[in-house]
Protein backbone atom coordinates (compact mmCIF):
# COMPACT_ATOMS: atom_id res chain seq x y z
CA UNK A 1 0.00 0.00 0.00
CA UNK A 2 1.61 3.23 -1.46
CA UNK A 3 4.95 1.86 0.48
CA UNK A 4 4.30 3.01 4.25
CA UNK A 5 6.34 1.62 6.65
CA UNK A 6 3.31 0.47 9.03
CA UNK A 7 5.92 -1.97 11.26
CA UNK A 8 5.43 0.39 13.96
CA UNK A 9 3.04 3.19 15.35
CA UNK A 10 3.67 6.47 12.66
CA UNK A 11 4.89 10.30 14.21
CA UNK A 12 1.56 11.97 13.90
CA UNK A 13 2.94 16.09 12.97
CA UNK A 14 -0.72 17.22 12.62
CA UNK A 15 -4.33 15.92 12.72
CA UNK A 16 -8.07 17.73 12.70
CA UNK A 17 -11.21 18.40 11.28
CA UNK A 18 -11.19 20.72 8.06
CA UNK A 19 -13.22 22.92 6.04
CA UNK A 20 -12.52 23.65 2.31
CA UNK A 21 -14.04 24.83 -0.79
CA UNK A 22 -15.28 28.51 1.16
CA UNK A 23 -13.66 30.74 -0.49
CA UNK A 24 -12.80 29.35 -3.16
CA UNK A 25 -13.26 26.15 -5.72
CA UNK A 26 -9.96 25.02 -6.10
CA UNK A 27 -6.80 24.42 -3.91
CA UNK A 28 -3.47 22.88 -4.34
CA UNK A 29 -1.46 20.91 -1.59
CA UNK A 30 2.14 19.53 -1.51
CA UNK A 31 3.59 18.11 1.85
CA UNK A 32 7.56 17.50 1.50
CA UNK A 33 7.68 15.34 4.31
CA UNK A 34 4.67 14.08 5.46
CA UNK A 35 2.05 11.37 4.38
CA UNK A 36 -1.47 12.65 3.93
CA UNK A 37 -4.14 10.84 5.23
CA UNK A 38 -8.17 11.88 4.49
CA UNK A 39 -11.40 10.67 5.48
CA UNK A 40 -13.81 12.91 3.43
CA UNK A 41 -17.57 13.92 4.05
CA UNK A 42 -18.26 15.70 0.81
CA UNK A 43 -18.19 14.73 -3.16
CA UNK A 44 -14.82 16.18 -4.87
CA UNK A 45 -11.86 15.58 -7.31
CA UNK A 46 -8.47 14.83 -6.48
CA UNK A 47 -6.06 15.13 -9.28
CA UNK A 48 -2.43 13.73 -8.57
CA UNK A 49 0.06 13.34 -11.36
CA UNK A 50 -2.37 13.81 -13.88
CA UNK A 51 -5.31 11.69 -12.57
CA UNK A 52 -8.88 12.78 -11.46
CA UNK A 53 -9.67 10.37 -8.40
CA UNK A 54 -13.83 11.22 -7.60
CA UNK A 55 -14.35 11.68 -4.20
CA UNK A 56 -17.45 10.72 -2.40
CA UNK A 57 -18.75 11.00 1.02
CA UNK A 58 -16.66 7.54 2.99
CA UNK A 59 -13.83 7.99 0.66
CA UNK A 60 -10.42 7.80 2.19
CA UNK A 61 -7.04 8.96 0.37
CA UNK A 62 -3.66 8.42 1.41
CA UNK A 63 -0.50 10.36 -0.17
CA UNK A 64 2.88 9.88 -0.07
CA UNK A 65 5.24 13.04 0.72
CA UNK A 66 6.19 14.89 -2.01
CA UNK A 67 3.27 14.70 -3.76
CA UNK A 68 1.38 17.80 -5.59
CA UNK A 69 -2.30 17.41 -5.46
CA UNK A 70 -4.71 20.05 -6.51
CA UNK A 71 -8.59 19.66 -5.16
CA UNK A 72 -12.09 20.74 -7.37
CA UNK A 73 -14.64 21.54 -4.71
CA UNK A 74 -17.98 22.04 -5.14
CA UNK A 75 -19.27 23.49 -2.42
CA UNK A 76 -18.24 23.52 1.32
CA UNK A 77 -16.12 20.56 2.00
CA UNK A 78 -15.00 19.16 5.28
CA UNK A 79 -12.91 16.20 6.32
CA UNK A 80 -10.48 14.49 8.97
CA UNK A 81 -6.95 14.55 8.64
CA UNK A 82 -3.94 13.15 9.32
CA UNK A 83 -0.12 14.65 8.66
CA UNK A 84 1.91 11.75 9.28
CA UNK A 85 5.89 10.82 9.29
CA UNK A 86 6.82 7.30 8.28
CA UNK A 87 9.20 5.81 6.03
CA UNK A 88 8.71 5.51 2.28
CA UNK A 89 9.89 1.67 1.61
CA UNK A 90 8.48 1.25 -2.62
CA UNK A 91 10.03 4.59 -4.03
CA UNK A 92 8.63 3.53 -7.20
CA UNK A 93 4.83 2.84 -5.96
CA UNK A 94 1.59 4.66 -7.29
CA UNK A 95 1.79 8.48 -5.62
CA UNK A 96 -1.61 8.27 -3.97
CA UNK A 97 -4.64 5.81 -3.07
CA UNK A 98 -7.98 6.45 -2.84
CA UNK A 99 -10.88 4.05 -1.68
CA UNK A 100 -14.12 3.55 -0.44
CA UNK A 101 -14.57 3.09 3.10
CA UNK A 102 -17.99 0.76 2.51
CA UNK A 103 -19.71 -0.90 5.70
CA UNK A 104 -16.05 -0.06 7.24
CA UNK A 105 -17.23 3.08 7.24
CA UNK A 106 -18.24 3.36 11.12
CA UNK A 107 -14.93 2.10 12.25
CA UNK A 108 -12.64 4.72 10.05
CA UNK A 109 -14.64 7.41 11.71
CA UNK A 110 -14.41 6.64 15.14
CA UNK A 111 -10.84 6.04 14.97
CA UNK A 112 -10.54 9.36 12.84
CA UNK A 113 -12.70 11.26 15.00
CA UNK A 114 -10.60 9.83 18.18
CA UNK A 115 -7.46 10.69 16.97
CA UNK A 116 -8.29 13.93 16.65
CA UNK A 117 -9.87 14.00 19.78
CA UNK A 118 -6.90 12.51 21.98
CA UNK A 119 -4.37 14.67 20.03
CA UNK A 120 -3.68 17.25 23.24
CA UNK A 121 -4.30 15.37 25.98
CA UNK A 122 -3.42 11.38 24.78
CA UNK A 123 -1.52 11.89 21.42
CA UNK A 124 -0.23 7.91 21.78
CA UNK A 125 -3.71 7.60 21.75
CA UNK A 126 -3.27 9.42 18.54
CA UNK A 127 -0.66 8.02 17.08
CA UNK A 128 -2.71 4.65 18.19
CA UNK A 129 -5.67 5.12 15.83
CA UNK A 130 -3.87 6.77 12.98
CA UNK A 131 -1.96 3.83 12.99
CA UNK A 132 -5.18 1.43 12.92
CA UNK A 133 -6.58 3.51 10.50
CA UNK A 134 -3.50 2.60 7.97
CA UNK A 135 -3.46 -0.56 9.02
CA UNK A 136 -6.83 -1.13 8.02
CA UNK A 137 -6.74 0.65 4.71
CA UNK A 138 -3.72 -1.50 3.98
CA UNK A 139 -6.23 -4.88 4.52
CA UNK A 140 -8.94 -3.42 2.67
CA UNK A 141 -6.45 -2.89 -0.29
CA UNK A 142 -6.20 -6.76 -2.09
CA UNK A 143 -3.63 -6.99 -4.49
CA UNK A 144 -4.74 -7.96 -8.40
CA UNK A 145 -3.85 -10.83 -10.00
CA UNK A 146 0.39 -10.81 -11.25
CA UNK A 147 0.92 -8.41 -8.33
CA UNK A 148 4.69 -9.44 -7.37
CA UNK A 149 4.22 -10.93 -3.35
CA UNK A 150 0.50 -12.10 -3.67
CA UNK A 151 1.08 -15.69 -2.73
CA UNK A 152 2.64 -13.97 0.36
CA UNK A 153 -0.49 -12.04 0.75
CA UNK A 154 -2.73 -15.11 0.26
CA UNK A 155 -0.67 -16.73 3.29
CA UNK A 156 -0.86 -13.43 5.48
CA UNK A 157 -4.35 -13.17 5.30
CA UNK A 158 -4.79 -17.26 6.03
CA UNK A 159 -2.79 -16.80 9.11
CA UNK A 160 -4.65 -14.20 10.69
CA UNK A 161 -8.01 -15.62 9.37
CA UNK A 162 -6.81 -18.44 11.66
CA UNK A 163 -5.79 -16.39 14.55
CA UNK A 164 -9.11 -15.37 14.80
CA UNK A 165 -11.21 -18.07 14.68
CA UNK A 166 -9.28 -20.68 16.66
CA UNK A 167 -12.25 -21.44 18.88
CA UNK A 168 -14.62 -21.97 15.63
CA UNK A 169 -14.58 -24.51 13.09
CA UNK A 170 -11.88 -23.46 10.29
CA UNK A 171 -12.34 -24.95 7.20
CA UNK A 172 -10.47 -24.29 3.87
CA UNK A 173 -13.32 -23.09 1.77
CA UNK A 174 -14.54 -20.68 3.91
CA UNK A 175 -11.11 -19.23 4.46
CA UNK A 176 -10.39 -19.11 0.83
CA UNK A 177 -14.18 -17.45 0.92
CA UNK A 178 -12.78 -14.65 3.10
CA UNK A 179 -9.18 -14.60 1.00
CA UNK A 180 -10.99 -14.79 -2.69
CA UNK A 181 -9.70 -17.55 -4.63
CA UNK A 182 -10.49 -20.91 -5.11
CA UNK A 183 -9.81 -23.65 -2.15
CA UNK A 184 -7.88 -25.57 -4.36
CA UNK A 185 -5.40 -22.43 -5.28
CA UNK A 186 -5.04 -21.61 -1.52
CA UNK A 187 -4.30 -24.95 -0.68
CA UNK A 188 -1.27 -25.07 -3.56
CA UNK A 189 0.03 -21.51 -2.31
CA UNK A 190 -0.21 -22.08 1.51
CA UNK A 191 1.79 -25.74 1.32
CA UNK A 192 4.20 -23.96 -1.55
CA UNK A 193 4.91 -20.84 0.64
CA UNK A 194 5.24 -22.39 4.39
CA UNK A 195 5.65 -26.19 3.43
CA UNK A 196 2.73 -26.96 5.15
CA UNK A 197 -1.13 -27.90 4.80
CA UNK A 198 -3.44 -25.31 6.30
CA UNK A 199 -5.02 -27.85 8.66
CA UNK A 200 -1.67 -28.62 9.95
CA UNK A 201 -1.17 -25.41 10.46
CA UNK A 202 -4.27 -24.62 12.24
CA UNK A 203 -3.95 -27.80 14.53
CA UNK A 204 -0.80 -26.36 15.32
CA UNK A 205 -2.01 -22.64 16.06
CA UNK A 206 -4.63 -24.29 18.28
CA UNK A 207 -1.95 -26.69 20.86
CA UNK A 208 0.66 -23.99 20.68
CA UNK A 209 -2.37 -21.33 22.15
CA UNK A 210 -3.92 -24.17 24.56
CA UNK A 211 -0.23 -24.65 26.03
CA UNK A 212 0.25 -20.98 26.62
CA UNK A 213 -3.16 -21.72 28.56
CA UNK A 214 -2.10 -24.19 30.46
CA UNK A 215 1.43 -22.96 31.08
CA UNK A 216 0.66 -19.47 31.90
CA UNK A 217 -2.99 -19.63 33.20
CA UNK A 218 -5.17 -21.54 36.08
CA UNK A 219 -7.66 -22.19 33.24
CA UNK A 220 -9.05 -25.76 33.48
CA UNK A 221 -8.28 -28.42 31.00
CA UNK A 222 -12.19 -28.33 29.41
CA UNK A 223 -11.87 -24.19 29.14
CA UNK A 224 -8.34 -24.34 27.23
CA UNK A 225 -9.75 -27.47 25.23
CA UNK A 226 -13.12 -25.09 24.17
CA UNK A 227 -10.98 -21.75 23.83
CA UNK A 228 -8.85 -23.41 21.20
CA UNK A 229 -11.57 -25.03 19.34
CA UNK A 230 -11.14 -28.81 20.30
CA UNK A 231 -13.80 -29.37 22.98
CA UNK A 232 -14.00 -33.10 22.84
CA UNK A 233 -11.22 -33.97 25.82
CA UNK A 234 -10.32 -37.05 23.99
CA UNK A 235 -9.40 -34.98 20.52
CA UNK A 236 -8.01 -32.61 22.88
CA UNK A 237 -5.37 -35.38 24.46
CA UNK A 238 -4.69 -37.13 21.28
CA UNK A 239 -4.07 -33.61 19.60
CA UNK A 240 -1.77 -32.16 22.40
CA UNK A 241 0.22 -35.47 22.02
CA UNK A 242 0.78 -35.75 18.15
CA UNK A 243 1.33 -32.04 18.12
CA UNK A 244 4.31 -31.81 21.72
CA UNK A 245 4.23 -35.77 22.62
CA UNK A 246 2.57 -34.67 25.69
CA UNK A 247 -0.60 -34.96 27.28
CA UNK A 248 -2.22 -31.26 28.20
CA UNK A 249 -2.16 -32.46 32.26
CA UNK A 250 1.49 -33.25 31.77
CA UNK A 251 1.84 -29.57 29.63
CA UNK A 252 -0.16 -27.75 33.17
CA UNK A 253 2.58 -30.37 35.28
CA UNK A 254 5.95 -29.31 33.40
CA UNK A 255 4.80 -25.61 32.85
Amino acid sequence: MLGVDLTGPPQVVAQGRSVHGRDRAVDQFELPDLWSLHLYEYTADLEVDGTTHPITPGSLSLVRPATPVRYRYRGPSQHLYAHVRAPVLDATGPRALVVTAGPNLPVFTDLMASAVASAAAFPERTRADVWMVLLRLRDAVRPQPGTPGLAENYVAETMSYVEAHLADVVTVPEIARTVGVSPDHLTRVFSRTTGQTIAGYVRRRRIEHAVHLLTRTTMSVSAVAATVGIPDLQAFNKTCRAVTGRSPRRLREEG
